[in-house]
């Protein structure tokens, strides 16, 4: 259970990505120890055994430091990839003519074309789009489609290396966000009992529906994530967001597309449009990409993190940094500072502003909340305790700003591990289902006080509901003088 002080809370989660580089019990360790919230399986690489295995480390090792870290399952989704070259790599010049063949074999590649994953791509191109590969090093303008076959001109040149991923500059490709893989894995992550699903190139609400139901029907009871990756998913952000539990802010791939000029607005819209609707948020992709190697972060990595932080996301994650890094503890010791320095130049927000459609709020638990929130923003509460059986009231609270923690106190495990990513939430283990409702208040301040969490003469805010263990059910705000 984290117990955070005054010097050391830090409200913004931080989820990282597993990989080679922390296969082994000893680095987990060390990285929950450092402040790793969510442990991400990245399901683009790896064996289904591997994966679990991965997820088995991470709870064993969360028990023995007597922590809860939730498990995130990423969906690879539907990668578009060039082939792969008879020399591993190529070096394209600008000017020259370079075919992209739904037909030629994935082995096949060379000086004047390569392969292509997506065999629908010479149907979703026209003369004239302009196609990105790699992390958009390459640029390909199309000259004319010529049956399987995409006939381009290098405008920016360089290396081309082996299984490259291909983008269209504005979107509009019609590859399903779930591919046969995906399938696969997401029984995989029921296996595990992932606490959260991440679809990737979402496109639409529908691809969030038919994810959870597949979900669910693989015996995951797990939250879903959208990725936020194609100019698809600007386009319906809002339905997505209805849809989803969370939102991921996929930067890589979302770069190329829409341009990166368009990032930061488009970062801090979401994040705003995600924390509205009671969603949580998240920022991905290269935030600290110099760790893979360096033991320091760059200045410019520094005010990016801090810049997500200051827009009030959720979470920040690390990909690469921690998965095939030289510093996958350092870097989760890095992005923890920065947290907590950029949080404290953050402004609180205060519950003037409402929360649901039209003002209004769509359940009892969520005003309770938001009632608790305003309390606390306006008198001198030290901590709010909020008696949970699914995590929700936890995660209303949190969608306010603020520098009060907020901890969840549930007997469920997989509620402990659900609000890991709910910004400023901490779970408590304690099962108060035994007692009335008088002593049911006394069982908890005395377990926070033994805890050190809070103290003798401080105000606190609990919210709990009339009928103890119904999901939902939270109805009743009390501020108490411990």
């Amino acid at each position: 259970m984290i117990n955070p002080s005054n010097t050391e809370f830090r409200r913004t989660k931080i989820i990282a990505t597993l990989g080679p580089a922390t296969d082994s019990e000893e680095m987990i360790c060390k990285m929950i120890e450092q402040g790793m919230n969510v442990a991400r399986i990245n399901f683009s690489h790896g064996k289904p055994e591997e994966q679990i295995e991965r997820a088995e480390m991470v709870r064993k090792c969360a028990i023995k430091q007597k922590k809860y870290v939730g498990i995130l399952a990423d969906l690879q989704g539907p990668k578009i990839r060039i082939g792969r070259f008879k020399d591993d790599q190529i070096e394209l010049t600008a000017g020259q003519e370079f075919i992209l063949d739904a037909e030629l074999d994935e082995n096949a590649g060379d000086q004047n074309q390569v392969s292509i994953s997506y065999k629908e791509l010479p149907r979703d191109v026209k003369a004239g789009n302009l196609l990105f590969l790699g992390d958009g090093d390459i640029s390909l303008r199309v000259q004319r489609v010529q049956s399987n076959k995409i006939y381009t001109l290098v405008e920016m040149a360089g290396p081309l290396s082996n299984n490259k991923g291909i983008n269209l500059q504005g979107g509009g490709l019609s590859a399903p966000a779930l591919t046969d893989k995906d399938h696969r894995d997401i029984r995989t992550a029921g296996e595990m009992q992932a606490d959260f699903l991440a679809l990737s190139f979402v496109r639409n609400g529908v691809d969030i529906q038919v994810g959870r139901e597949l979900f669910k029907a693989s015996g995951g009871s797990g939250k879903m994530i959208a990725k936020i990756e194609r100019t698809e998913a600007i386009e319906n952000i809002e339905e997505i967001i209805k849809a989803t539990d969370a939102v991921m802010l996929a930067r890589g791939d979302l770069g190329i597309e829409i341009g990166d000029h368009e990032l930061p607005g488009v970062q801090k819209r979401i994040i705003r449009q995600a924390r509205e609707n009671n969603r949580v948020a998240i920022v991905a992709t290269q935030m600290m990409q110099s760790m893979v190697d360096s033991p320091i972060p760059t200045r410019a990595e520094v005010l990016d993190v801090a810049n997500a932080v200051i827009d009030g996301t959720d979470a920040a994650m690390l990909s690469a940094e921690t998965a095939i890094g030289r510093h996958p503890d350092k870097v989760i010791t890095a992005m923890k500072r920065i947290c907590r320095g950029a949080e404290r130049h953050r402004l609180s927000e205060k519950t003037s502003q409402h929360f649901g459609v039209e003002g209004t709020f769509a359940r009892v638990d969520e005003a309770i909340a938001m009632a608790s929130m305003f309390v606390a923003n306006r008198f001198k509460i030290s901590a709010i305790i909020a008696l949970t059986e699914s995590g929700d009231t936890a995660k209303w609270l949190s969608r306010v700003l603020g520098d009060l923690p907020i901890y969840a106190v549930s007997r469920h495990i997989s509620t402990h591990r659900r609000v890991t990513l709910f910004g400023g939430v901490f779970p408590v283990n304690l099962d108060i289902s035994a007692f009335d409702d008088k002593r049911a208040d006394q069982e908890v301040v005395d377990e926070l006080i033994r805890r050190g969490i809070i103290h003798l003469g401080e105000r606190i805010i609990i919210t709990k509901g009339d009928l103890t263990g119904v999901s939902g059910g939270t109805n009743v705000m009390k501020v108490i003088q411990v």
